[in-house]
């Protein structure tokens, strides 16, 4: 009988990569085509499928994006609290796999009640595979932030092929002799939950190496007793996918919401740090800071699935070095496929940097995401003088914003899941991780207002027009992503003094 792994065990692994990244590496992988092929396409099928306006659209889309990261900080609590890390991850699947399901069966009767299956299965699954990642390290292991950019590069492998070929097929720029016109939603959500079964399988097959990361905080109870903690849980959790399809449906309940979320959950953080020392809770205060600022980075970012999403349907050529592409693919795809190259390559460069002891700390990585997200909206501002008089432009420089975007983002994703865990105590990293996510929730529903806005200024203009004042709010999103940047690191030595020994 083979023995159990201990953590110890583990967390003393030799080398880069302990083997379990590995393993979360392809399960999260495969969940991330499911998500990712799914939100290239909801714009768009709002306004082709749905009849929506792009501003609707820009609003419907940051409302559902937002409740699906907003659940993140709901499901991290409940793993932290009932269920734990690997058992809330598996529920987390199946109703994923459920929802993805009914979108493939038919989107446009079913499309909110699949979307509220997908935003509760998010939540249990999302912060949970990230909090055990860095469970797989020791404390002050230098080796963290490189591990979680390993992680996050499968992240993106899943959101290249996802984010690629799920609108490709929808819009009949791929395999279209095979599938047949009027079914190629049907098939491109389809491929969400064949991918989705994959991840779960991936998972189940492979938690064991894992040892006692992820297991119950309820072990220590009855077993009677532990599971109907976890019974109530799961019938909780089906009981308000029609309150969360109500809300989506409905953007003035997102509103809502998320003017009471965000508040409740730095509450409850307060709450919870009555129990921590003060050394600790100072390294949760600047969690906190991390967090904020976070909101503003994918408030911009985001724009991908929105705005950007509809700029490409509308504004976009279909060459890139001269090879034909689905311009919205592209947009959905092209920041992962630039994340897969060099995240493994800027792991290393903050571990050779460590070694040499000029690393720059988290702070400074934060500005310096910024200022990449400011470069990048720039560009994406600058392609309205390479448009032709139909109002398309260049999917090549379009591109290249991507492409310097993808920098910021490796400056500041893997490294706030990395700092989660490392400023964090370890019986309340599911919660943090999940007001990490839950930032995300919030700066997806501003992504939604500022689309909606840049929609609304282009309402009743020819597509030149719409491309010129898609791009002016492009460089408005760039004056302030440079002044955030420069802002952070002007705060850098405060916040390193909350950090404390975190680097």
């Amino acid at each position: 009988m083979n023995e159990v792994i201990t953590t110890e065990e583990i967390q003393n692994f030799k080398g880069k990569y302990p083997k379990q990244l590995w393993y979360l590496f392809f399960s999260e992988m495969w969940e991330r085509f499911s998500f990712y092929g799914m939100r290239g396409m909801l714009a768009v099928f709002m306004v082709s499928q749905l009849a929506m306006d792009e501003k609707t659209a820009n609003l419907q889309y940051g409302a559902t994006q937002a409740w699906v990261y907003a659940f993140t900080f709901i499901g991290g609590l409940f793993a932290d609290k009932i269920l734990g890390l690997r058992k809330s991850l598996f529920w987390g699947g199946i109703l994923m796999i459920v929802g993805s399901v009914i979108l493939a069966l038919d989107p446009k009767n079913f499309f909110f009640i699949g979307i509220g299956f997908t935003i509760v299965g998010t939540g249990f699954f999302k912060p949970n595979i990230s909090s055990m990642v860095g469970q797989l390290y020791k404390d002050g292991d230098t080796r963290r932030d490189a591990g979680f950019s390993l992680f996050y590069a499968g992240v993106n492998l899943g959101a290249l092929i996802g984010g690629y070929i799920c609108i490709a097929v929808a819009n009949g720029n791929m395999w279209s002799s095979f599938v047949p016109e009027n079914l190629r939603w049907n098939y491109a959500f389809g491929f969400a939950a064949v991918v989705m079964i994959i991840s779960l399988l991936t998972f189940t097959q492979t938690q064991k190496s894992l040892g006692a990361i992820g297991l119950s905080p309820l072990a220590h109870l009855e077993y009677s007793k532990r599971k109907t903690f976890e019974v109530l849980t799961f019938i909780g959790s089906l009981a308000i996918v029609p309150a969360i399809i109500l809300m989506v449906e409905n953007t003035t309940y997102t509103d809502w919401f998320m003017m009471i979320i965000g508040p409740a959950s730095i509450l409850y953080l307060f709450y919870e740090m009555k129990n921590f020392s003060k050394t600790e809770n100072l390294k949760l205060l600047a969690a906190l800071v991390f967090i904020i600022f976070s909101i503003f980075f994918w408030a911009f970012f985001e724009q991908s699935g929105g705005s950007l999403s509809l700029f490409a349907a509308n504004n976009l050529k279909n060459t890139v070095l001269g090879i034909t592409l689905d311009p919205n693919g592209v947009n959905n795809s092209a920041n992962s496929l630039f994340v897969i190259i060099f995240a493994a390559l800027i792991g290393m460069v903050w571990i050779w940097m460590a070694k040499k002891k000029i690393e720059p700390n988290t702070v400074v990585k934060f500005g310096l995401a910024f200022l990449f997200l400011a470069g990048g909206f720039w560009v994406f501002y600058y392609t309205q003088f390479f448009a032709d008089a139909s109002g398309k432009t260049s999917l090549d420089l379009f591109t290249f914003g991507w492409f310097v975007i993808t920098f910021g983002e490796l400056c500041l994703s893997p490294i706030g899941m990395s700092a989660m865990t490392k400023l964090s105590p370890q019986k309340t990293q599911a919660v943090i991780m999940g007001m990490w996510f839950l930032a995300s929730a919030y700066g997806q529903y501003f992504a939604g207002l500022l689309g909606a806005g840049i929609a609304e200024a282009s309402e009743n203009a020819n597509n030149l027009e719409k491309l010129k004042t898609y791009a002016d709010g492009y460089l408005q999103l760039a004056v302030y992503a440079l002044i955030a940047g420069v802002i952070l690191i002007a705060i850098a030595p405060l916040i390193k003094k909350l950090m404390q020994d975190v680097k």
